[in-house]
């Protein structure tokens, strides 16, 4: 289980992205597209064009982590505009519960 104590920042990737790639294709999404560090103790969430799974990318302790979550019955509310959306702890959550959350910061 990911400690959250432990994160820095939480970005989502706005839109959907192909949840086939493996660690290596997540880290090139977040340097190249997001322009973000991988290293920086952040979460980096990503979501299929169904809104019911999700995979989160993780680094820790010298590895990588990939997370993986399947919705059976509830689709997730996801952000579609823009690059990536951060969002706090508190957030993560509600978002994995369905509920609509409005985002602390965004980065276009």
């Amino acid at each position: 289980m990911i400690d959250l104590k432990a994160v820095n920042k939480i970005y989502l990737a706005n839109g959907y992205t192909d949840l086939r790639a493996g660690i290596d294709g997540y880290i090139s999404i977040v340097e190249g597209s997001l322009k973000l560090s991988v290293y920086d103790r952040s979460l980096f969430i990503f979501c299929n064009k169904q809104r019911n799974k999700i995979k989160i990318l993780h680094y820790e302790d010298g590895c990588f982590w990939l997370y993986y979550k399947r919705m059976e019955h509830q689709r997730i509310r996801w952000p579609r505009g823009g690059i990536s959306t951060q969002i706090t702890k508190d957030q993560i959550g509600m978002l994995l519960k369905g509920y609509v959350i409005e985002s602390a910061h965004r980065k276009w």
